[in-house]
Parts: structure tokens; sequence; C-alpha cells
């Protein structure tokens, strides 16, 4: 299961289970086993064997969860989790699997009440404060995130995503900023070590801070070429999956019938670091929006019902999915996170991949496509060190690459869908808030609202690697900057040119 042989690892599993009938313990391995193929409602109902066989078996509780998660069954994970969370009020280690898997389910605010009650439990635990300090990030409270995170490195200097998480919590200033700390414990490593890249990002970001841009990219070159060798990695892999939906969703597949849908859904879709936060924010400010995150619903429910894990196999698979139970099936998983708007947003960037599969299985969606220069969109990949996914964005041959085979897919999204997709400029935004505002609001047949100027003052919890920046006004600041490091980027200036990309 390690080396994920999931057929292999199942077939053993199933004669495990086979011989235990009464161990809770082989029927989850099986159920993990069967999670890495896909096969989700299978994991759930081995599950719930489990907790036939022990009801308050931590490990079957947990599995239950995620299965329901990955099932779209969120009112029965909450549920669930409701219930462990009761139980758990003593126990900081349990609460701390609750927290996870709320945050899992899209439920930030509860995650964070549950590692609050976890700190108060454990006050000097460093891992504790730091899963609280990631917390305080999500639900908006920046001033105690970066003293928890503070509080972390004091305990445990060696927790370097630490120093890198505080550092893009705020702009540093010449007088207030944590350089020499940072490079004290840079030095500290030895060659190649783990921390190298949280340490050189956290540099790099508070170097840029002061002006000190080739001292900034020298360190973020660092950083990435650090996290990048790492990583197993081929970006041609992705190349021609991207190649292959092209193939895949041609105009023949965009002229069949499509469901039936009610209006409701909004994708907002693009690169990660485009603008898909801001935009976002701004719709989720409407009183008749509200914005259910980075939720991977579209692709779970997909995987689900293609049952399988395996790119190209779900690929070929998907093209042969019924729209009508694609949109149902969706529509079902994200009903049971019990909104109550009328429009919900669906903010998950990797959504671009299946804009054929969206408009022909919910036609009744608003699918807005957010996109930047595509320098600066390079850039801001490259210069940010995720947690999860997006391995392309550590090199910027990579990265590149990327993003002419992501060009080329809007490209024929845009012909073989055409008015289905409305495009929001990152630029044009930034330079006209109030008539971009306005246009989106129209296009999603929405009525004008004033706070959707004030998106700063939306306090819904948020997620993603903008956490901080969307907290602030409207800024400047990211237009044009990789201007600032037009030498350092020819490499990439002269790929993205190659690939007939306009700069």
């Amino acid at each position: 299961m390690a080396e994920r042989r999931a057929g292999e690892a199942a077939e053993l599993c199933r004669k495990l289970v086979s011989g235990n009938d009464t161990s809770v313990e082989p029927l989850l391995l099986l159920a993990r086993a069967l999670q890495q193929q896909g096969h989700f409602d299978a994991m759930l109902a081995l599950a719930e064997r489990a907790l036939a066989l022990d009801g308050r078996h931590r490990g079957a509780e947990l599995q239950f969860v995620e299965a329901c998660i990955y099932c779209g069954l969120h009112d029965r994970a909450t549920l669930r989790l409701n219930n462990m969370e009761a139980r758990a009020q003593n126990d900081a280690g349990l609460l701390q699997h609750v927290a996870a898997l709320y945050a899992h389910n899209a439920s930030h605010a509860d995650a964070h009440r549950c590692y609050q009650r976890a700190l108060e439990l454990q006050p000097d635990d460093s891992r504790t404060l730091y899963n609280f300090a990631a917390s305080c990030v999500a639900v908006g409270d920046i001033d105690a995130a970066e003293s928890a995170y503070s509080r972390v490195i004091g305990a445990n200097p060696a927790d370097h995503d630490a120093w890198q998480n505080r550092s893009v919590l705020r702009r540093q200033s010449t007088e207030d900023n944590h350089i020499e700390g940072l490079q004290q414990a840079l030095a500290s490593l030895p060659t190649g070590a783990a921390g190298e890249a949280p340490l050189c990002y956290a540099l790099a970001k508070e170097h840029e801070d002061l002006g000190a841009y080739k001292v900034s990219f020298d360190f973020l070159s660092r950083g990435a070429h650090s996290r990048r060798r790492r990583l197993r990695y081929n970006v041609q892999t992705d190349i021609d999956v991207m190649q292959k939906i092209t193939e895949t969703f041609d105009t023949a597949y965009a002229s069949q019938p499509a469901a039936k849908a009610p209006l409701g859904p909004i994708f907002v879709l693009g690169l990660p670091r485009s603008g898909t936060t801001l935009v976002d924010r701004i719709l989720s400010s409407h009183s008749e929006v509200e914005s259910l995150g980075e939720i991977n619903d579209f692709a779970l429910t997909l995987t689900r019902l293609g049952r399988s894990t395996e790119k190209n196999a779900l690929l070929e698979a998907s093209a042969s999915i019924s729209p009508e139970n694609l949109g149902a099936a969706y529509l079902q998983s994200v009903a049971s996170y019990g909104g109550s708007s009328q429009y919900f947003i669906d903010k998950t960037p990797a959504n671009f991949l299946y804009i054929g599969l969206i408009a022909k299985a919910l036609p009744g969606a608003h699918i807005i496509h957010v996109h930047r220069h595509p320098v600066d969109s390079c850039l801001g990949m490259y210069r940010t060190l995720f947690r999860m996914g997006y391995p392309f964005s550590y090199d910027l041959d990579d990265v590149g690459r990327y993003y002419a085979a992501y060009s080329q897919l809007m490209q024929h999204w845009y012909a073989v869908f055409p008015e289905r997709v409305f495009d929001v400029s990152y630029e044009a935004l930034v330079n006209d808030q109030d008539g971009v505002t306005r246009n989106l609001l129209a296009h999603c047949g929405l009525n004008f609202e004033e706070a959707c100027l004030a998106f700063d003052r939306n306090k819904a919890p948020v997620a993603t690697a903008s956490a901080a920046q969307v907290r602030r006004p409207l800024y400047r600041d990211a237009v044009n900057r990789w201007r600032r490091y037009e030498n350092e980027l020819a490499p990439l200036i002269v790929r993205l040119q190659a690939d007939g990309i306009e700069i």
C-alpha cells in the first residue's frame, strides 16, 4: 500500500479479511486499499462493518468519516464528527484528528474550535500550537496566528514550516522582520536538509517585502530547487493528460445532449495564485451567495462514478458517464454540506480540467475563469510553497511547460463550449474593481451589492494560500511583479514564447 500497488494490496487484504471475520483492523486495511483504487462506496461499507464490530473504535470512526467525505455524504460525516468531538473534550489527540477531518469537510470554524480546546489541554505542545495557528489563519485571526507561530518556533526552532508560515502572514518592514533569525536557522542546517525549502521561501518573502529583489530571488530559486529534488515528478505526464482531455472532449462530445440542471453552482477556477480566492471573496460577500471553498466534490464524484484513481483510465471512463448522473451526484454531494443560500461557489482551481464535463453535467452552472499575465501567473506559483499538489511549480521550465499546456486547454474549451466560460482578468479587476465586479455579478444573475466591493470585511473562513492577503482591501502590489525579476525569469520567458505564449 505504501508503494500504491493498490490492486495487489486489495487482494492480500481480502485474504486477510476472510480469515479474520471479527477483527476490525483487516477491514480497515482493505478499506484503505479500495480507497486507493477509487472504490469509495466499498470503502464506506467496510468502515460501517468495522463500526458494527466495535462502535467506538477510533480508527474505524475516523475512516468512516473520511469515507463519507469521499462519497459526498458530508452531513453524515458532520454528525459523526459532532459526536466524536463531544466525547473528546479531554482528549487532545482525538480532538486534533476530529479537527483535521472537520477541515477536510470544509468546516473550518469547527476545526478551529477543536484546535482551541486541544490547546487548552496541552498549551505547551508545539504541534498543537502549530495546528491552532493554521486554523487561526483560516478563520481570519491573523494576529493570533502570528503569535502562535512565534510560540511554536520558541518551543521547537526545528519546525521550519512554522517559520515560513509566519513570514507570509503580513508585510515585513525594516523595523520588524525575522530575517536575522531565519538566516541563523538556515545556517545551522546540514546540506540538503528538509528545512531548507521553507526557510528559503520565508527569506525570499521577507527580502522581497524590504525591496531586496536580487537577494529575494536567490533564496527563492534555492528553496524551489530544494523542494523539486525531493519530488518524483515528470511534467510531461500532466501535459499528456491535458492533451488527452482535448482529444476526448471534442466537438462531438460537446454536441451530445446535456443534462437538465438548475441554476446555482458557480465554479471559480484557473491556475493557483491567479486571483481565484479574490473573486471567490467578492462573490461570496453577496447576500445570496455562499462559498464552499476549495472542495474536491466534482473530482471525487467523477472518481466514484468512474471507479478509478488512475488518470488515463478515469479519463477514458469519464467520457461515457451519463452527464445526468454526474450532475445529479455532484449536486447531491454538495447539498449534504447543508448550505442555505440559493447560489454556492465551488472554488477549486484545478476544475479547469473538467470544464467539458461541468458544461454538460451542469448546464445551469456559471463557470468563472480567472487569469493573469502569463509571467506573473508562473511567478506566483513558483514563489509559493504549496503543502499539497502543484509539483510543477518548483522549476521554471516545468511551470512554463505546464502553463502552456493549460493555456492550450483553455483555448480548446473556448472553441468547443463557446460563451460558457466567463473570463476575469486579475489586472482588469485591480484596475477597475467596481466595473469588473458589476459585470461579474450581472453574469451570475445577481444584483449589485456594495458589500461585494468590501470583500476584505467578509468574515467567512478561507483556507487557501491567499488566506492572509484577502483579508486586506484590494492592492496593486502583485501586478507586474515579474518586472522586478525580469533577468532572473529570462529562461521562463523564453520557454513561454517558444510555446506561443505572448508576453
